[in-house]
């Protein structure tokens, strides 16, 4: 099917704008997927905060040099584009749980301006997820806290202990 200037310059438009609002883009070959596999890929990313989309490689490569990003060369076969806007290592796992089976393959990604590998898209799906990582850096940082108020109250619990020593041997002194 053949598109019309217009159409492409919507097209690029839209690309530029998904590109713009991502942290990650993951491209992935779609040649043997079918529409039902492709459709629960996108059910899937859109539960992890993102989108994909099939994508024209002329039109998306020449965004990607019109926006100096890397990732040309991942545009080969037909791509199925995942755009990561909000936890791209959500969106790495949906895209590396998806390429374990022999339907499609994972040929790289994006992340920031800079291309990624496949194997570098399988260790970002590795990492925990946004609010486990906000869970783990809260702790972290209310671990010292925790301990500084453990150190100043210590004297204090210390003298608490010695004067209720010292009043319960008075008591059995006198008694």
């Amino acid at each position: 099917m053949a598109f019309t200037k217009e159409e492409k310059a919507q097209m690029m438009n839209q690309y530029q704008d998904w590109l713009s609002k991502s942290q990650a883009v993951f491209l992935i070959s779609y040649d043997k997927m079918s529409m039902k596999e492709i459709n629960d890929i996108r059910a899937r990313a859109r539960e992890a905060g993102a989108e994909m989309h099939v994508v024209k490689n002329t039109l998306f490569g020449l965004v990607l040099d019109r926006l100096g990003i890397e990732g040309k060369q991942f545009l080969t076969q037909p791509s199925l584009v995942g755009f990561a806007f909000n936890d791209a290592p959500a969106l790495a796992k949906v895209v590396t749980e998806a390429a374990r089976g022999e339907t499609f393959k994972i040929k790289g990604g994006i992340l920031g301006k800079r291309a990624i590998s496949p194997d570098d898209v399988k260790a970002l799906a590795a990492m925990p997820p946004l609010p486990v990582v906000r869970a783990q850096l809260l702790g972290l940082l209310s671990t010292p806290a925790t301990r500084l108020v453990r150190t100043i109250a210590e004297p204090a619990r210390g003298i608490a202990a010695v004067v209720r020593a010292f009043s319960e041997k008075e008591g059995v002194a006198a008694a």
